[in-house]
């Protein structure tokens, strides 16, 4: 099937994610919504966020297309990005362009399977496009069977089939880049722990379709927390005799 033309407005581009969880000081619709319309102005082709609440707010403040989530919870799962059919309709109803959902091969609340979400998604929302969120190239090619329309490796590095970095996973971008450009169908989206410019452009080198990036943009308590712990650090190494100033 052809690339939609939706994705291919995002070809090569940054898509910004604008969330910010229950008890984080910038948690309101409104906030996210600013946080959209600002990172649009800044060049972004696609906003992703979370909750209905906020893709709604921001489907209204940006001309932008949206992928949208659910992160939710369950005691019987560790599975929390869209986990069951109750997310993805709430996804679904409040205007997501895209739906992200947790396509790995974890035990899934409710008993819900990544093939029955596709299934119903397809049905209720038709003209909605479907982002597997993955974390290895096993997950990558079961989400590409099951019909998904993007692969993101969203989750490499957070579950225990994954490798634990400290930066992106690029290694696995490349394979799976190597690997589906081959059947020319499905778009690889670039996303988990980017910090930089460099890496961003990097990933883009390396055959991604577009990257994600949501923390180092829009979470200033992780940024700030990044500056914090670099001053600190080179405070240590100061103070410990390792790395003195010249006077």
């Amino acid at each position: 099937m052809p690339i939609p033309k939706m994705l291919q407005g995002m070809r090569g581009g940054l898509v910004v994610s604008c969330q910010a969880l229950d008890g984080e000081p910038l948690h309101h619709p409104g906030t996210m919504a600013l946080m959209a319309l600002a990172a649009k102005n800044g060049g972004g082709v696609a906003i992703r966020a979370n909750g209905c609440e906020d893709i709604a707010e921001i489907k209204s403040a940006v001309p932008l297309p949206v992928i949208g989530l659910k992160k939710r919870c369950y005691p019987d799962s560790p599975v929390y990005i869209t986990p069951t059919m109750d997310e993805l309709i709430e996804v679904g109803n409040a205007g997501a362009d895209i739906i992200a959902i947790d396509a790995t091969v974890r035990k899934r609340p409710q008993g819900a399977t990544v093939d029955e979400l596709v299934h119903t998604a397809r049905e209720l929302f038709p003209d909605a496009l479907l982002m597997a969120d993955i974390s290895n190239f096993n997950e990558a090619q079961n989400a590409y069977d099951c019909g998904f329309d993007i692969i993101s490796t969203t989750l490499s590095g957070y579950t225990p089939n994954s490798p634990k970095l400290h930066g992106p996973d690029f290694e696995l971008v490349k394979r799976l880049v190597l690997h589906f450009s081959k059947k020319k169908a499905i778009p690889i989206f670039a996303e988990g722990r980017i910090r930089f410019p460099e890496q961003a452009g990097k990933l883009i080198e390396s055959g991604a379709w577009a990257v994600v990036v949501g923390s180092a943009i829009t979470r200033p308590q992780f940024i700030t927390g990044d500056f914090v712990s670099e001053i600190s650090d080179r405070l240590y190494k100061s103070q410990s005799g390792r790395c003195l100033p010249h006077v």
